[in-house]
């Protein structure tokens, strides 16, 4: 029998990558495909014809109860990590269509905007931190950070539909920082932070320093990210049930460095100078509000920390990041945005 994958977001950026990877490694398993229209189930078909679509979207708990339950592996990317229904709805599934004998496998993508939340209840912008979370020694950590951070909410959905069902309900969470690098999917190609503060810089035409321009993320290609859900997904179809790998201690950080904001967006600008697309430019502050309004949540964070190490995945799996570093890849975004910006103009 065939291994049956049940995915969602393989129009966005995440999904669309790791799809691409997954139907060229094994072709051989069954996919089954959430997508909001039939447009969209179109482009899907034409680009891997033999994946079985289903249109709905993530308020559609039965069609995700459904699906999940008849799946060997559910791999969750589409609004994931802030959609608490569509968790739940999954979760069920799961667990009413599998056994002991034949569990049920549930790849979750969550999002390490989840540790900014002391900075963000602090109200701190731009600071120096030296916190650094750890996905091995540090897991118990990470599976209890308070309620009130992003994402948290969805996050214990999935913590703890695998610990209440561990024995028919196998959960691995994927909490990827910021994500960089052109996707290979066949519609979303574009990661948004990164790729935000490079529109601003060409757009505005200065280096934006948000509170004292001090805070850090890591970072990660999707190349990378997309070869770490590859690994999982090779794992649960191999049914290996090792406890590290999955449920409570199932927490998996994904990074290949860190950077500083302020530092990255001069690296950008220095990028889009030496293509000739802005002329020298200089820093200039970037209020809390007005970074809201350029691009949401996505601008803040360049203003807040999120730092962790990955080392569960390296330990278990074999997983090692070999993407050009977001540094060496900033004059591709430069030119991507560059060319969408005259696109739109």
């Amino acid at each position: 029998m065939a291994i049956k994958i049940f995915i969602t977001g393989v129009t966005g950026y995440i999904a669309g990558d790791t799809f691409s990877v997954l139907q060229d490694k094994h072709p051989e398993y069954e996919y089954t495909a959430l997508v909001r229209t039939d447009e969209k189930a179109d482009i899907i078909k034409k680009a891997y014809p033999s994946t079985r679509t289903v249109i709905g979207d993530l308020d559609d708990s039965e069609l995700l109860k459904k699906e999940a339950s008849k799946a060997d592996i559910v791999l969750h990317a589409a609004d994931a990590s802030d959609h608490e229904g569509a968790a739940k709805a999954i979760a069920a599934g799961i667990v009413e269509g599998h056994s002991k004998e034949h569990p049920g496998f549930w790849l979750h993508t969550g999002g390490a905007g989840i540790l900014t939340w002391e900075d963000s209840e602090k109200g701190r912008l731009g600071e120096h931190s030296d916190k650094e979370y750890n996905d091995w020694d540090g897991v118990a950590e990470l599976t209890g950070l308070p309620d009130s951070a992003f994402h948290r909410n969805v996050d214990k959905v999935v913590i703890e539909a695998g610990e209440k069902h561990s024995d028919v309900l196998k959960t691995a969470l994927v909490c990827p920082p910021t994500i960089y690098g052109r996707g290979r999917g066949p519609v979303s190609v574009r990661s948004r932070q990164a790729y935000e503060l490079t529109k601003l810089i060409l757009k505005e035409k200065y280096i934006p320093v948000i509170g004292e321009g001090k805070s850090r993320w890591n970072h990660i290609h999707v190349a990378d990210l997309a070869q770490l859900f590859l690994l999982l997904v090779e794992a649960a179809a191999a049914n290996k049930l090792d406890d590290e790998l999955w449920g409570k201690k199932g927490y998996y950080l994904c990074e290949s460095g860190e950077h500083v904001w302020t530092e990255l967006a001069q690296k950008i600008a220095k990028d889009a100078e030496k293509a000739g697309f802005v002329n020298k430019l200089e820093k200039k502050p970037l209020a809390r509000q007005a970074a809201l309004d350029v691009a949401g949540f996505e601008a803040i964070s360049w203003g807040l920390n999120s730092r962790g190490k990955a080392v569960r995945a390296g330990k278990l799996l074999g997983w090692k990041p070999t993407a050009p570093s977001i540094e060496d890849d900033a004059p591709n975004f430069v030119k991507d945005e560059h060319e969408r910006l005259e696109a739109s103009s």
